[in-house]
């Protein structure tokens, strides 16, 4: 056991992230703790996506999140007995965390030769209005909208 306090230091393989989008994305990405290979594998569908869309890969970033993210949702609440699906709308950091979640899903479930190449044509899709991810908030904001007439039951 040392006498002393132990000095905290900053480790030479840290990095800050240039974007907090982009963190967000290799946290969402990473499995078993790869973090390597989730930057890589962020980094080529970037490179992908400017190279498909002719257009900077982080605005294809920006872009293909601006229209996966929902804007309103639905939760149920139980009102005497009976269980309703009332809209209510969403904070800004859960917006963006289903924005990526709902990209990098449905990237994964996309038929192709790599992740990369899935993400990049999801970033493209999502981009366009088209990909599953941009579908599934469309669903959303239509059971919202459907359901609008218990919107006085939240709270």
């Amino acid at each position: 056991m040392p006498r002393r306090i132990s000095i905290p230091r900053k480790s030479k393989y840290e990095q800050i992230p240039a974007n907090r989008t982009t963190a967000r994305f290799h946290a969402k990405l990473m499995k078993e703790g790869k973090k390597n290979l989730a930057e890589r594998i962020l980094r080529q569908a970037l490179a992908r996506a400017e190279f498909q869309a002719k257009r900077p890969g982080l605005e294809v970033l920006e872009a293909a999140l601006r229209n996966a993210t929902p804007i309103i949702e639905v939760k149920p609440r139980r009102v005497g007995g009976a269980t309703y699906q009332v809209p209510v709308e969403i904070r800004g950091d859960r917006r963006l965390s289903l924005g990526v979640r709902w990209l990098v899903q449905s990237a994964r479930k996309r038929s192709g030769k790599s992740m990369s190449e899935k993400l990049a044509a999801e970033f493209v899709d999502a981009m366009n209005g088209l990909g599953a991810a941009v579908k599934r908030r469309e669903d959303t904001h239509k059971m919202a909208e459907a359901n609008k007439a218990f919107s006085h039951f939240k709270w």
